[in-house]
Parts: C-alpha cells; structure tokens; sequence
C-alpha cells in the first residue's frame, strides 16, 4: 500500500467509525467497532475490518445490516472525504481479537498448570 491509500485509509477508518455509531439506525447493526481501513493502491476498493461485541449470530446480523447500509455509508464517506471516486466497500469481522484472545487464554492456562506442578 502506498502512503497516500495508507491516509485514505485512516481517515475512512476515523469517518465510518462516526457514520456507524451515529448514523446508521438498523437494530442489526450492534456495537461495532472499526479496527482496520485497508484501502487498493488505486483507491477503488476498501476493506473495513470490524469488530461486534456478541455471539456468531449477532456478528452475522450486523454483517448482514451494514450491507444493506452499504449505498448510504458510501455517500456519507464520499461527502466527508474529497475524492475523485469512493471506494466500495466490503464488510469483515476482525478475526486477529479472537486469536489475540484465545492465545491469552493458552498462557493463562500454561502459567497456571506450572504454578501447580511447582507446588
């Protein structure tokens, strides 16, 4: 990515972070945060990173509900950010927080099994 499609990027990420949480009214869409805005060197294509605070079927449905909001964020973004042509969008749960948590959970187990073999 270049350093221009790296400034898109982090400005549509702080833009839809707004949009999301004030704007968009669907009851799907739950807690959500933006983690990530990677955005194509030729600035056509970006792909937002989300994370849903709930279970699979909550993620879904928030999935599901930003798609269909898709047309009005996209106008949204384009009002805010000066460019020639918005990107399209394409929703993605953030799956790095889960991994990050499951391999907390893996040391916290590891740390506590050795602090009971050492006793």
């Amino acid at each position: 990515m270049t350093l221009r499609s790296n400034r898109v990027g982090e400005q549509m990420k702080k833009e839809l972070s707004d949009i999301i949480g004030r704007k968009i009214k669907d009851p799907r869409v739950g807690f959500v945060t933006v983690t990530d805005v990677e955005v194509t060197g030729d600035l056509q294509q970006a792909k937002v990173y989300i994370s849903v605070l709930g279970d699979n079927d909550q993620r879904q449905d928030t999935l599901i509900g930003l798609a269909k909001a898709k047309g009005f964020i996209r106008s949204e973004i384009g009002r805010r950010i000066r460019l020639r042509k918005t990107p399209e969008l394409f929703f993605e749960i953030d799956k790095s927080i889960d991994y990050g948590n499951r391999i907390e959970d893996l040391i916290h187990e590891l740390n506590k099994k050795d602090s009971e073999d050492q006793e």
